[in-house]
């Protein structure tokens, strides 16, 4: 594809579909937003007008036959996800996917084959990639700055469960800490996970607990090297959201991620505070420009995005692993990669 700008026609209009319109709209160099398309009536028309869109689908193969869209940004109910995927691609649209891109190992490697097949970019959302600390960590992991990883963490915390009741049974594994996997398997460079062993329970809310509900986990994986990780969530941070990676190696130590919504510190007579954020669209916001930034730049310049279909099965596959491990009460051993 040449220099011009990519034509991108979003999926999903909810609130990360939202943002990712926004982002689109105004503040991703090399792309613009052409249409917005959401099966709920008058939905994708409202996101549309807002931002200024000509074109708004309510029937969500329309978008996809539009000649005019040279890719598709999918914002959709997470369990859609692989099936948009496919759909685009083999509509000969690049994609852009929020994680996870599915649910199941067999829709991720269908997923994977389609975009192969049609030969257009598919990339998928693990923001934290391109978040500044973040990607500094894993480019000093990749090139042995910190020597040869032995232990390492990462943290997911959102500030709040307002709702229980819409949240898909194993959501915490697979829509929030897919997040930590993908991390932790970057933190842990060259070596494959072998084993999963998960723990998850209702603490915040537990009068949903009979209702499957699990919104605090911890998982420790084993990787072939010997290098053990951990990742953890809970879904009620009082303070804010609060996602963190650490990643200790035989030369020293990394830490990337933070609390704070910006650099202010106080220090009044009541103490020490910082402003902390509520929406991981605020805490990471600069990240999620840049991930749809490299996904337009990608488009143009033929080049493999960071964040690809290969690196949504990796991390689904500890996801699925977690699941198995919680139902079993016992350690899961992982299959080849």
């Amino acid at each position: 594809m040449n220099q011009q700008t990519v034509r991108v026609g979003l999926i999903g209009a909810g609130r990360m579909g939202s943002f990712h319109a926004e982002n689109l709209a105004y503040r991703v160099p090399g792309a613009t937003l052409a249409a917005v398309a959401d099966p709920f009536p008058g939905a994708a028309e409202k996101l549309a007008t807002r931002l200024g869109v000509s074109k708004a689908y309510s029937d969500l193969h329309a978008l996809l036959q539009d000649a005019e869209i040279d890719a598709i940004a999918i914002a959709a109910p997470a369990r859609t996800h692989a099936e948009w995927v496919i759909a685009a691609a083999n509509a000969g649209k690049h994609v852009f996917c929020e994680k996870p891109m599915a649910v199941t190992l067999e829709e991720a490697d269908s997923a994977i084959a389609a975009a192969r097949k049609a030969g257009v970019v598919l990339q998928v959302g693990f923001n934290r990639r391109f978040d500044s600390g973040f990607a500094a960590a894993i480019a000093a992991v990749k090139n042995g700055e910190n020597g040869a990883t032995q232990l390492s963490r990462s943290v997911t915390r959102d500030p709040g469960l307002h709702d229980p009741a819409p949240i898909p049974q194993w959501t915490i594994f697979l829509e929030t800490l897919i997040h930590d996997f993908d991390t932790l398997l970057h933190f842990n460079h060259g070596a494959k996970p072998v084993e999963v062993y998960a723990l998850a329970d209702a603490l915040v809310r537990p009068d949903f607990r009979d209702k499957g509900l699990l919104d605090t986990a911890v998982v420790t994986i084993r990787f072939d090297n010997g290098a053990i990780a951990t990742a953890e969530a809970n879904f009620q941070a009082v303070y804010g959201y609060d996602v963190r990676g650490e990643v200790f190696g035989s030369k020293g130590m990394l830490q990337a991620g933070h609390i704070n919504a910006n650099h202010c510190v106080r220090y009044t007579s009541s103490g020490i505070a910082v402003e902390t954020s509520r929406l991981d669209s605020d805490l990471l916001r600069d990240a999620y420009v840049a991930e749809m930034t490299e996904f337009a730049h990608c488009i143009r310049s033929g080049e493999t995005p960071r964040a690809t279909g290969k690196d949504a099965r990796n991390a689904l596959e500890i996801a699925l692993a977690c699941i198995e491990s919680v139902k079993c009460s016992q350690p899961v051993k992982l299959g080849g990669r």
